[in-house]
């Protein structure tokens, strides 16, 4: 006994698997059953004590029950719950209508037999979908029907190489046996062409874009305003540029953008966290469900257990930078440059203040003057998606903080806080053409003052895209790639100049991930990422103006617009 109960677990994670491909089995063997002469003997005996009337309808009812078989072996591959009812319903009614149609007693044993089979493994299907969400996409529905048309042939083939033989296939149409073949063949096949449609066409539409007019925009805000599990880029949330999913409490979502086929979720569930494993199946099962390639950007490590639960496949795309802000100090040689910059704007007569509510409201104009200067020396315009733009409905969202120097503001950034204070990070950050050049150390330095007063324990500065790639000889293709194009690829993006301004503040480096279903797919999750960000390929090929500012003023920009 106890060897049995060590063999459980194993034979519970086999059985999904195992359960759909003798489910396909059986289906198959009752289209063709349906689609091949019957026994003359036992339907000879059995037609002198059944009415006729119901050897018919058993015949064109169990070629129906095999294409739902063959429908439902998708759903037990993806352990659903409903598929594991409806398989043992659909295998003991079929069973049934076996000794109907013609005393087919070999055909019943062998789907009781797998009906009692799958009795005991009801916790090898855990999830609770409706067989409305069950994964059919072309590449299954094409599966299907090559099932249906495969029965159809072997139907044909059986009638012309019996006793009919002699006769032509239009002739053999008209005997009753034929007829009936025919008749439960075109069933399966419509009821087949029926479903497909429905699949494809009439089956539940991708979510709307939730912008500012929508009811959900709010049950958005309530959620950030009390998420357990959320970081500082979940605020990008309020960008009126994604859709979501919510939990069935209402207190999570999971937001994502679609790209043709492509996808893409940003940043794991926001909530609960309890309820970001169903989120998360639940967007892949409608992803699925619309043939379409999911995606997630944006991960951390703590992610990775609910990532791998899905069956995705992970790629480290970079690091994240995070100032630990209790232990921080402006003290030491590597900040010497920065406080040095800090300390002169100071003099100079530099303030620094953070607005919030009706104060942004009152200073959208001038803050839309320094952004407009400020993208006019940046290529591909205000972006989306992964990074904030400068949208007035979208700032007023955040407190902004403000640097003024010489009576006038000259730099700003929206700020992206987080309910349980465990971060908050910088969005937007926008100068004026005439700002002193260390202005960003000044706003850098007042920012994390400001975060330690109000209680945050973090002040997170963004991706460095590529950053902590390994290139070894047995590291995947994709990291010793990415490893090249970090140390190489200057002329691309000053890769290297961002994770080394950002080291002057002695951050905590954090890995970040993005999750495809294939390895392969990743690449092309990296690409969509990148033009749902900056609006297509039109958005890739705006230039700027001019481009004069200072390098390292110009790895800052990068940085931030790269989270």
């Amino acid at each position: 006994m106890r060897f049995l109960r060590d063999l459980r677990p194993a034979a519970f994670a086999f059985a999904p698997w195992t359960a759909a491909i003798l489910t396909l089995a059986a289906g198959v063997m009752l289209l063709a059953s349906g689609a091949t002469p019957s026994e003359p003997v036992r339907f000879m005996r059995l037609i002198q004590i059944t009415p006729v009337y119901l050897i018919e309808a058993s015949h064109f009812l169990s070629s129906i029950l095999g294409l739902v078989l063959v429908l439902l072996s998708f759903g037990l591959r993806a352990r659903m719950d409903a598929a594991w009812g409806a398989t043992l319903g659909a295998l003991l009614l079929g069973a049934t209508l076996a000794l109907l149609k013609g005393f087919n007693w070999e055909e019943t044993a062998a789907l009781v037999a797998l009906a009692v089979l799958l009795l005991p493994f009801h916790g090898a299907f855990p999830r609770s979908s409706r067989l409305t969400r069950m994964e059919i996409t072309p590449g299954w529905l094409f599966s299907a029907a090559c099932a249906v048309m495969g029965a159809g042939a072997l139907g044909l083939w059986s009638f012309q190489h019996s006793d009919y033989a002699d006769r032509p296939w239009w002739r053999v149409m008209a005997d009753a046996d034929a007829e009936r073949a025919v008749r439960a063949w075109a069933g399966a096949a419509l009821v087949f062409f029926v479903f497909g449609v429905w699949r494809l066409v009439v089956s539940a539409a991708t979510p709307p874009v939730v912008g500012e007019t929508d009811p959900d925009y709010e049950r958005v805000r309530a959620i950030l305003a009390k998420a357990e599990v959320a970081e500082p880029g979940s605020n990008l949330a309020l960008l009126g540029d994604k859709r979501f999913l919510f939990s069935a409490s209402g207190e999570s979502f999971l937001m994502f953008g679609v790209r043709g086929r492509a996808w893409v979720a940003l940043g794991a569930p926001v909530g609960k966290r309890e309820e970001r494993g169903e989120l998360l199946w639940r967007f892949r099962e409608l992803a699925d469900s619309h043939a379409a390639r999911p995606g997630i950007h944006g991960l951390n490590a703590d992610d990775l257990p609910e990532i791998v639960d899905l069956g995705f496949a992970i790629q480290k795309v970079g690091e994240t930078a995070a100032v630990p802000l209790e232990s921080f100090s402006m003290e030491g040689r590597k900040r010497g440059a920065a406080r040095r910059n800090w300390r002169k704007l100071g003099e100079a007569g530099a303030t620094f203040e953070v607005v919030a509510g009706e104060a942004v409201t009152a200073l959208l104009p001038t803050l839309q003057a320094i952004s407009d200067e400020w993208l006019s020396h940046h290529a591909g315009g205000e972006k989306g998606f992964s990074m904030g733009g400068f949208w007035p409905g979208y700032v007023q969202e955040f407190p902004v903080a403000v640097v003024r120097a010489e009576g006038r503001i000259m730099a700003f950034a929206t700020l992206w806080t987080t309910a349980s204070r465990s971060a908050f990070s910088m969005d937007l950050m926008r100068y004026a053409d005439e700002a002193p050049s260390n202005i960003m150390d000044f706003l850098f330095v007042e920012l994390i003052e400001w975060g330690r007063r109000e209680g945050y324990e973090a002040f997170e500065f963004g991706i460095a895209p590529l950053a902590g790639l390994d290139d070894r000889p047995l590291a995947p293709i994709m990291s010793r790639v990415g490893r090249l194009l970090f140390e190489r690829g200057e002329d691309i993006y000053n890769f290297r100049g961002v994770r080394r301004y950002k080291d002057k503040y002695d951050p905590l480096w954090q890995p970040r991930y993005c999750a495809a279903p294939h390895k392969w797919s990743i690449p092309w999750l990296m690409a969509d990422v990148g033009l749902l960000s900056s609006g297509g390929v039109s958005g890739l090929s705006k230039r700027p103006k001019k481009a004069d500012e200072p390098k390292e003023a110009a790895a800052i920009q990068q940085g931030h617009a790269a989270a």
